[in-house]
């Protein structure tokens, strides 16, 4: 493609909270010139006051304001900026990350190279406490079966690119039922793989900034309601040993950190039961059984770009 009528035309949506700063810095990321199609970005203002000061008219670069009306939460929020978008192209940005320059033209191009796929990744740098770790999908691990073993959070939602069509004729919205929108990427990654394959642009091209998170009983509480709830709506994960394990590591993590140390240890077991090599479920004995709480065991993991 050589000529700007030539690039589709890309809607991105950005749910936002309460961090005014993070977001101006995302949408200047988003509204970046080098793409030479139409760019409109829908900010997405969820249990928060919007801000219609941003809104400008740019008929290349346009920035619309929405309040989030369905359900609260990060999935409601998104789902309405999808259905209240008008290109032929949708993709996600979270008000803290941040998309680099090519990003956009590498990712529609990749999608024009394979014609048989309707979505598109790229990698990520990951940026905690002034360190950077760049992660880039391996093309060949993006299947079904693949992110049902491994959710491989390098394919990161700030990095996705869909045709909008496909997307709500194929695949649907975002659940707005998981527990608290948790995991409410990797769900739909699932459910996209199951329906074709995903497009890569193997360099790092958006910057993931991860804070310090403040995680407390009823945060980790949502997360193993969650896990529970994605354990149930996808049965392969029935068939993927590893797949599975890797789940209730998580959720023996999450009970260790409620300190609920026998239900902690008993899920641990049904991990290493699965996958003897499930370091999530070790994890959890220690969290259990030492005075080492999975914050601090979370904020170790981020030093080197990595999760529980």
């Amino acid at each position: 493609m050589t000529d700007a009528e030539d690039y589709p035309h890309v809607s991105v949506v950005i749910a936002t909270r309460d961090r005014p700063e993070l977001l101006r810095r995302a949408l200047a990321g988003v509204l970046h010139p080098d793409y030479p199609g139409v760019v409109d970005a829908t900010v997405v203002f969820d249990q928060s006051e919007p801000d219609h000061a941003i809104e400008q008219s740019d008929p290349l670069r346009r920035v619309r304001v929405m309040r989030n009306e369905r359900t609260p939460g990060l999935a409601g929020a998104r789902n309405t900026g999808i259905l209240g978008a008008s290109g032929q192209l949708v993709a996600f940005c979270d008000d803290d990350d941040e998309w680099l320059p090519g990003k956009l033209r590498h990712q529609v191009d990749a999608l024009q190279t394979h014609s048989d796929a309707h979505v598109a990744t790229t990698g990520i740098t990951i940026r905690y406490r002034d360190t950077d770790t760049d992660r880039v999908p391996d093309p060949q691990r993006l299947t079904h079966a693949g992110f049902l073993a491994d959710r491989m959070t390098e394919v990161h939602p700030s990095s996705l690119l869909a045709e909008r069509a496909w997307l709500l004729e194929e695949v649907g919205l975002v659940d707005e039922d998981l527990p608290g929108s948790y995991a409410e990427d990797y769900d739909l990654l699932l459910r996209v793989s199951e329906r074709g394959p995903i497009a890569v642009t193997p360099r790092p091209l958006v910057r993931i900034w991860w804070h310090g998170a403040s995680f407390f009983f009823e945060r980790w509480k949502t997360i193993d309601e969650a896990l529970t709830y994605l354990l149930a709506k996808h049965p392969g994960f029935a068939a993927s040993a590893r797949g599975t394990a890797r789940i209730l590591g998580q959720q023996a993590v999450a009970r260790a950190a409620m300190n609920d140390r026998r239900q902690a240890l008993r899920t641990a077991l049904a991990a290493l039961r699965r996958n003897p090599l499930e370091k999530r479920a070790y994890l959890a004995a220690v969290v259990a059984g030492t005075p080492l709480t999975a914050e601090r065991a979370l904020a170790v993991a981020h030093r080197f770009g990595k999760g529980i």
